[in-house]
């Protein structure tokens, strides 16, 4: 598509929640708007955890982000510097490494951020992550392929039992949801298929903090806790990782935990291009921008999302905070473009939700505490109407009701 030199330049670094938001709302008559991302599709990073276990297929929680409006302009790559004094961004393609630079009026760094393995040894060669697509469908591939080995003839009853300990390192949302969902279709389906499997099969979550889902209620964290003991989901606080091998975790009290599949889900980090910026970051390395998300010092570059927050504001690193603003930044350029002044970003907290199993969910909002079956049903709706289309929300839809009545499906490919 050929430039329109009277718009003004918006080049967009990212695919997520604050790059889609602002895309959906912003003004195109106004703007031409570039995005940047190695990621040619938006995820809908809260139901990933069910895509794990096939609750939900994984095609339906995506949408190409070509489709996300008209007269847009996608770039598979990755940005790897910006230039403020020439505004423009050094990119580089996804398929061959080749570079090219996007000039720009107006720049927002949108490009969330990577999982933090806080430097213990051994993660990176030897966990699976649950961040994008790719990581849920290996972890989903990993399960049943354990099945399958531990079903062999002739194992050791030792080998078994390691190659059925499912490890969560990390007692966050994520990896509260993904032990759920991995409890569930061990006593839903696979149970069916692999039963004299499951007397072998254990699921640990391990927290190095006294109690999980610490953003949560201490009322509603009790309530998982328990619940997960009856479903007999080993929860150990107060558990922090020193090192982790092949086939056995180390832990700080020098105690070894073997396992056949870790997921490690313990917080997130700065990106590369983050770290690289000769922006100010907070203490957790996020850039740090003014009340308006305009990185300091900067009157054209705004950021937004995972990899950025508000000076002295320490905005939860989620999907509501950053869709909020990319919602904000759309109006904000929307005024521009009409010659209004700008106001500042405003957060409004609107709750955290967790599926915790067994159709329980927990509700933490402002003004009410909700746990249990009813709260289940509300977590489900409450999702399907933050899809991003009709086709994401019919797709869920009708993978929860093929999920219910058939079962999840158990094939490795």
């Amino acid at each position: 598509m050929p430039p329109n030199t009277e718009k003004k330049k918006l080049v967009i670094l990212g695919s997520g929640f604050a790059a889609l938001s602002l895309v959906r709302n912003i003004n195109l008559n106004a703007y031409e708007v570039s995005i940047v991302s190695p990621r040619n599709h938006f995820l809908f990073t809260p139901l990933l955890p069910s895509t794990t276990v096939g609750t939900i297929e994984f095609r339906s929680i995506i949408e190409p982000i070509r489709t996300a409006r008209d007269e847009l302009r996608y770039f598979q790559a990755k940005c790897v510097s910006i230039s403020g004094d020439s505004k423009s961004v050094k990119c580089e393609t996804l398929q061959d490494g080749k570079t090219f630079e996007l000039t720009y009026d107006y720049l927002v760094i949108a490009v969330g951020a990577v999982n933090n393995t806080f430097g213990i040894p051994g993660v990176r060669e030897h966990a699976l992550f649950l961040k994008e697509l790719q990581d849920a469908r290996a972890i989903r591939v990993k399960i049943i392929d354990n099945f399958e080995r531990a079903s062999a003839p002739n194992l050791p009853d030792e080998e078994r039992r390691r190659l059925l300990h499912f490890v969560v390192v990390g007692g966050g949302p994520t990896g509260v949801e993904f032990a759920a969902e991995l409890n569930d279709f061990v006593r839903e389906d696979l149970v069916k298929w692999y039963p004299a499997l499951i007397p072998y099969t254990r699921i640990t979550l391990l927290e190095a903090a006294r109690q999980i889902l610490g953003t949560f209620d201490s009322r509603l964290s009790e309530y998982a806790t328990r619940l997960f003991q009856r479903q007999s989901i080993e929860v150990k606080p107060n558990s922090p990782v020193k090192e982790l091998r092949e086939k056995e975790i180390i832990m700080h009290d020098g105690s070894s935990v073997p396992y056949g599949l870790v997921v490690w889900s313990t917080g997130i980090g700065p990106t590369e291009l983050t770290l690289s910026l000769d922006f100010r970051r907070s203490k957790s390395a996020r850039v740090v921008t003014d009340e308006f998300l305009r990185v300091e010092g900067s009157a054209d570059t705004y950021a937004a999302g995972d990899c950025a927050t508000p000076v002295d504001v320490n905005y939860p690193a989620t999907a509501q905070v950053a869709q909020q603003e990319g919602k904000y930044l759309a109006r904000q350029f929307n005024r521009m473009a009409k010659g209004k002044p700008p106001y500042p970003f405003t957060y409004r907290d609107l709750g955290m939700l967790a599926y915790v199993g067994n159709r329980r969910a927990l509700a933490n909002l402002p003004n009410v505490k909700g746990k249990g079956f009813a709260t289940f049903l509300f977590w489900r709706s409450a999702y399907l109407t933050r899809l991003v289309s009709i086709k994401n929300k019919v797709l869920v839809l009708f993978d929860w009701v093929k999920a219910s009545v058939f079962g999840r499906d158990i094939s490795s490919f």
